[in-house]
Formats: structure tokens, sequence, C-alpha cells
């Protein structure tokens, strides 16, 4: 039996996929833009170069697979590509007559006063929110026409090896705290939110690729149970024995800084998910398939050591 999985991305959701793939025995090849070799500390893989909006390169990027995971991360003033990119990798996959597993986010949802369950319509009010459901809603329909099978797996914001700069709970957090200086967060520090470890993620995605009952269906991966900015970054800190230093950016500096960085330009739209509890359910993946997410200071400590070997 062919057990090829594509990954289309190489940036830490797609490293994670990697990493977890190989820990697995499984056969793995990297599709990236520049088609520059990829590592995962120790991990490698074939590695091929790939516009994935171009269907003839997605098909050919895809040849021969089993399994191909949609990983694909963009800086936001290039998130009007997505749409283009997903139908590409559909075409890819079916022709390979694939399954394809697409590592999604929770913009789509839109600002709620509750927690975030699967069941619940795309409301999203952000342009960003609105494309990642157009993008959902092209996988699905492909689905549902028996042109391939598809899973969707959802992650809130996640942190873990390589999540550095693109991460909110990344370089901010983490290689600030190690050097000795306060972490930087957005928004409501005392707010409840979802953080994803990205191995539980990766691990999830995986399942979905593997288990029929996944398929056609949207789910939201792995996470430990909602906690406060603040208190992630006590966590962070009481790991290296420091006491926690945080410094906040109030949305008036985003909006300021929006003058001269497109990417913080960007999170304005955004910054309803920092600023109100943010929640996500993730208990019908953990019931069907018996995962249980990293506790959060176990995630916390590996992120850490991760850092360190940086």
């Amino acid at each position: 039996m062919n057990d090829l999985h594509v990954v289309f991305g190489s940036g830490p959701l797609g490293l994670a996929v990697l990493r977890e793939l190989r820990r697995q025995g499984r056969r793995v090849r990297m599709v990236n833009r520049s088609g520059r070799p990829v590592h995962a500390g120790d991990t490698q893989a074939e590695t091929v170069g790939a516009n994935a909006a171009d269907p003839a390169q997605a098909r050919a990027a895809c040849a021969d697979a089993a399994v191909v995971f949609h990983c694909v991360g963009l800086p936001y003033p290039r998130w009007p590509e997505f749409p283009a990119i997903a139908a590409g990798i559909i075409e890819g996959a079916a022709s390979a007559g694939a399954r394809l597993v697409y590592g999604d986010n929770l913009y789509m949802y839109g600002p709620l006063d509750r927690p975030m369950t699967e069941d619940l319509p795309s409301a999203a009010t952000s342009r960003k929110g609105r494309i990642r459901a157009e993008v959902a809603r092209m996988l699905m329909d492909a689905n549902a026409a028996g042109k391939l099978a598809v899973g969707i797996g959802r992650g809130s914001d996640f942190f873990g090896p390589f999540a550095t700069d693109a991460a909110m709970m990344g370089s901010r957090v983490f290689a600030r705290a190690l050097a000795g200086k306060p972490a930087q967060l957005v928004g409501d520090p005392d707010r409840l939110h979802t953080f994803t470890f990205i191995d539980d993620f990766a691990r999830a995605l995986v399942l979905i690729g593997d288990r029929e009952v996944a398929r056609g269906h949207i789910w939201h991966v792995p996470s430990a149970p909602a906690t406060s900015g603040r208190e992630f970054v006590r966590m962070v800190y009481r790991a290296l024995g420091r006491p926690a230093r945080l410094q906040v950016a109030p949305r008036l500096v985003i909006s300021l800084g929006g003058w001269f960085d497109p990417q913080m330009r960007e999170l304005g739209e955004m910054l309803y998910q920092f600023e109100r509890d943010f929640v996500m359910d993730s208990s019908r993946f953990q019931q069907a398939f018996g995962m249980a997410p990293t506790p959060l200071e176990a995630a916390v400590g590996r992120t850490l050591d991760w850092f360190r070997s940086c």
C-alpha cells in the first residue's frame, strides 16, 4: 500500500506534521515554493519546489500521494492568495486519488460570547475570517461532490517548536523570557484564551488523515483548557524559576504601528480574539479519537527546550 504523505508548507505547522509522520515511520515529501531542503531538527524529508496555486505544479507535487496535508501559512498581507492555493492543492490531491487534510484556524467563527464548537456557522466579521471561511467551504464542497475525501482540523493560536515570530506565543514570549526580558502580549491579558500546542495539532492532523470516520468533517484539535495570557506567561517564567515580567501593547499602539508595518495593520481586525474570551472546545475530537492534549506545563517546558536549542 502506498504510504507517501505530501505536506504543503514548511512553516511551523508543516514541520510539526513532518516530525509526527517521521516519528511514525511514514514516507514524507515536503512541498514549498522555493524547493529549499526542509529540516526539522534531526528530521529531514524529500523536498520539491512548487507553486501550490498552479494546478499543474500541484499535481506533480502530489504524484503517488496517499494523504496530502495543506499546512501553507502566509503573512497577513498575502492572505487573499489562500483560495487559489486551496484550489491548486485540491486539484493535486484529487489527481493522485489522495485524502486531503487541512490545518485551519478559528477566524471564520467571528467574535463570540461562548466556547467555539464545530457546529457553529461561519460568521466572520473580518476580511481574513471570510477568506478562511471561503477556503473551508471550497474543501467541504469538493468532499461533498465526491472529488476527494477531505478532513479539516482547526486549532487555536499555536505555540511550540519552530513557532517563532509569527506566533503570538512565540518569540515575543519564550525567546524574550529566556533572554531575561518582559514577555509581550496584545489585548487584555486576563481574558481566557485557548492555546494549541503545535505537536498536538500535528498529531491530530495525522489522525484525521488516517481515520475513515474523520473524513467529511471539521474537527477542533485537542488543546489544553483555556487560560489567560497572563497565566500562560507566568507558567513560562515559573518554568525558568523567575518572576513573570509582562508588557501589553494596547489597541492604540497597534493602530499607530499599522501606519508603518503592514503585518501590524492587518492585526487590528483580529484583536477581538485577545480583547474578549476566546475559548475553543475540542472535546468532540478527544472523545472520538481518544487523544488528550499535552498538559500546558509540559508543552511549555518542551517549547522552552526548543528555544534554548536555537
